[in-house]
């Protein structure tokens, strides 16, 4: 990939959040970034220090050596760091006003503001990761359970970098072939060479399928599900929403309506992110308030990866009800049967019948059978995966789009092999799917697409 002028530069920002804390770190990146950092320390000559050490002593102002803060200087030298770079870290007191001032005196003395990502993106440039381990990067940053952690550990490890090479090896491996049949045609294999480009075209594709069964249980990992919580009034979704985020977020009362607006809410159950959306209960109303959340609450639904539907188990099924189960039918859907401790007129039989749903009987007034939910949600999203920590996912959609994009030119290739279609025309999807899977890597992607995916980034990063 083509590196600019300012890819050679001494970057700086600060890697900490911005706040009151008990550190922060001002971190520097580049050939100048000892330098730099050895203008404005006092304490211990950096251009002499061995790589690795950290050394106590102060950040000052050099003209008028006004002394700014105490600090640690870490020092890192090319290439045993993140960025392949020399790196310097200024660990500081927390707060604000002294990080931007030590900030500032760090771009004053010659480096540049970091863009969003670009410690990461140096990473890349200079091969010390490939895009789907940057991508890790931001997802181990992002990772709302241990479980998308231990992903996202697994894919900046390289997991799914060496999966994707290999597979790119084996399409390799026989464009090599195909190279020498089409400069010597006087040995006459086509027919060789096109049943062995059908061959590695079947075993990538059924390999990329494999990786493609990962993509809904990574991408729920990396963005958390969103999770509506549908009922009628006063079926006690708020009391669920405040039982799975152990707080009281959602008021509750025995009056009908209480909910008007949308409230969400990420909680981790059993390692599964979910983004809890307590919704207004959906009725017919004159109500111009509650209307307007029942508006919302139908929006909520539509978008929702899970639907944790409520029903007043001590009533008899209501019309309302059997819209709301007619709704729902297309989603991935858990029903509760809540109210239990009031008598139970709906079964669990009959309602599992009546919706092919996993169905669990609660009282959330008494918190009775809510691990039994948790349990059920765990399992509708994770079975059978869940105890793997060797798994390697596809976490986000550009890797899913990618994947899908070179399994349909590999079987294009195959199509075109079965069709007798000559070896050359057949060799440009085959060469197509290796550039595809570099793609997800990095190896041949577009300048525009890192970019794009670096600036998702937070700055520092």
């Amino acid at each position: 990939m083509a590196q600019t002028l300012t890819e050679f530069d001494t970057i700086a920002a600060i890697s900490t959040p911005i706040g009151e804390g008990g550190i922060s770190i001002v971190r520097m990146s580049g050939e100048d970034a000892v330098e730099i950092a050895n203008r404005v320390f006092k304490g211990a000559n950096l251009a002499k220090v061995p790589s690795h050490t950290i050394h106590y002593g102060h950040v000052i102002e050099p003209k008028t050596k006004q002394v700014i803060d105490e600090a640690m200087v870490s020092v890192m030298l090319a290439p045993k760091t993140f960025t392949r770079e020399d790196i310097v870290e200024i660990n500081c007191h927390g707060g604000i006003v002294v990080t931007n001032r030590i900030l500032q005196l760090l771009l004053k003395e010659g480096a540049r503001m970091a863009e969003a990502g670009e410690f990461t993106k140096r990473a890349f440039v200079n091969g010390r990761i490939d895009l789907t381990q940057a991508e890790s990067v931001m997802d181990i940053v992002r990772a709302k359970t241990d479980k998308a952690r231990q992903v996202a550990e697994k894919q900046l490890e390289g997991g799914l970098l060496e999966k994707i090479r290999a597979m790119r090896q084996e399409i390799l491996d026989t464009l090599a072939n195909v190279e020498v049949n089409i400069d010597y045609p006087e040995y006459d294999a086509d027919t060789i060479t096109a049943n062995q480009m059908a061959t590695v075209s079947r075993s990538v594709s059924e390999q990329i399928t494999q990786l493609l069964d990962t993509a809904a249980e990574g991408t729920a990992l990396r963005n958390g599900l969103a999770t509506a919580i549908i009922g009628q009034p006063n079926v006690g979704k708020s009391s669920l929403l405040n039982y799975l985020t152990k707080s009281d977020k959602a008021i509750v009362t025995d009056i009908a309506g209480t909910t008007r607006d949308t409230l969400e809410e990420y909680v981790s159950i059993k390692g599964v992110p979910l983004k809890l959306i307590d919704t207004a209960g959906i009725r017919d109303t004159d109500n111009k308030v509650e209307k307007i959340g029942v508006e919302r609450s139908k929006k909520a639904l539509a978008q929702a990866d899970l639907v944790l539907l409520l029903l007043d188990s001590s009533q008899d099924l209501s019309p309302e009800d059997k819209e709301l189960i007619a709704a729902t039918d297309a989603k991935k859907r858990i029903v509760i049967l809540n109210k239990t401790d009031l008598g139970q007129k709906l079964t669990v039989a009959e309602i599992k019948k009546l919706t092919g749903s996993e169905v669990i009987a609660t009282s959330i007034l008494q918190e009775k059978n809510l691990t039994e939910l948790e349990e059920a949600i765990r399992k509708l999203f994770f079975s059978g995966i869940e105890n793997s920590n060797d798994q390697v996912m596809v976490t986000n959609q550009r890797q899913v789009g990618l994947l899908e994009k070179a399994k349909k030119q590999l079987q294009d290739v195959i199509q075109a092999v079965n069709d007798e279609v000559p070896v050359d025309i057949a060799q440009i999807d085959f060469n197509g799917a290796w550039d595809t899977l570099g793609e997800i890597t990095g190896e041949s992607s577009p300048d525009e697409l890192v970019n794009e995916l670096f600036s998702q980034f937070c700055l520092g990063k």
